[in-house]
């Protein structure tokens, strides 16, 4: 059960609420985030929903089954609008793209990832400074320095920049330079880190586990909005099958039944979600189909040259290839649920 407090209660009309609460058995936890004030209530006793609702500085309420609370749909209809500042908007009305590089490697290779951007409307720059890597001999980040530059470089350009944090000790550090903190799949359930984000006011892009569930993935943005931060985006990015023919498995299940339970954002990753250069434009218009909000995919002016992941990485005349499709693609989505 969620109440929506208003913004004008009172410490003791608080107090009567979380009494209230407690007197029929449930457990209470308070949850103030940027957009708002919440009582979550966990407990399985039935009771008179009218004993709570009528109480004072207690907004709404709702009754909500799932054990992901606050980023289930069946409290807040409306789908999340994430606002990045600028006019940057990742939500339902629009499509968002998110292009660049695996790696961040070099201020040359960051100026021209920019100018290939803005050549083709795109507003949000993936790269990463910080790698976790399965060999600690690859190629592992330009670092905090790097960082600096690049978003340096990104803000000059009207560019939002997207880079993957690794530990709770990187938050603050990178606070300054982020306007998405991405969670990777080898963090996905690092509750420490999820709580520490949940603190910052930037978003967050929190990719699934490759062994995880749609509902571990749901839990893991839980964490974060009872943390306080709202502003949560969900990323699908293939999951670890039995099947070697290609390095994921990308689940574009997960994307009609994620926007179904939850009201966050969805976006797609088909770079990691297949790994194969060839095969990332028909899975990144299968995902628009299906009905993700936006894609994220690697882009490099020269992939063959690339410090990481250059298999899976799209050059420029691919990649522009790739963003006309995209827009397409979601022209049509559009139009035939305006007539369906």
């Amino acid at each position: 059960m969620i109440l929506q407090l208003s913004k004008t209660i009172t410490g003791q009309e608080k107090a009567q609420a979380i009494n209230t609460i407690e007197s029929i058995g449930y457990q209470v936890n308070e949850v103030r985030t940027q957009f708002g004030h919440y009582l979550i209530a966990v407990g399985k006793k039935e009771f008179d929903i009218r004993k709570i609702g009528h109480l004072k500085g207690v907004h709404d309420l709702h009754r909500v089954t799932d054990p992901f609370k606050l980023v289930s749909k069946k409290w807040r209809v409306h789908d999340t609008d994430i606002n990045l500042g600028d006019g940057v908007h990742i939500n339902r009305q629009s499509f968002s793209i998110i292009a660049g590089p695996c790696s961040i490697e070099s201020e040359a290779q960051t100026a021209v990832t920019i100018e290939h951007l803005k050549t083709n409307n795109i507003r949000m720059m993936r790269g990463g400074v910080f790698k976790p890597r399965t060999s600690p001999y690859a190629f592992r980040g330009v670092g905090l320095e790097g960082l600096k530059q690049f978003s340096a470089q990104c803000r000059e350009a009207g560019i939002k920049v997207v880079t993957e944090v690794m530990q709770v000790s990187q938050v603050a550090e990178m606070h300054d330079y982020v306007d998405i903190f991405q969670v990777g799949t080898r963090n996905a359930q690092n509750f420490n880190l999820l709580d520490e984000l949940g603190k910052t006011d930037k978003a967050v892009m929190l990719k699934r586990g490759f062994s995880g569930t749609i509902e571990e993935l749901l839990q893991a943005a839980e964490y974060v909005f009872s943390a306080g931060n709202e502003k949560i985006i969900l990323c699908e990015r293939g999951i670890r099958t039995f099947e070697t023919a290609y390095r994921n498995t990308l689940d574009l299940n997960a994307v009609p039944i994620l926007k179904e339970k939850s009201h966050l954002p969805v976006i797609v990753d088909p770079s990691h979600g297949v790994g194969l250069r060839n095969y990332i434009e028909p899975m990144a218009l299968a995902a628009t189909m299906a009905g993700a909000d936006g894609i994220i995919v690697e882009v490099h002016n020269c992939p063959e040259k690339a410090l990481s992941d250059g298999q899976q990485t799209l050059n420029y005349s691919e990649a522009q290839q790739l963003y006309h499709r995209l827009r397409q693609t979601f022209s049509l989505r559009r139009s035939f649920s305006i007539h369906h």
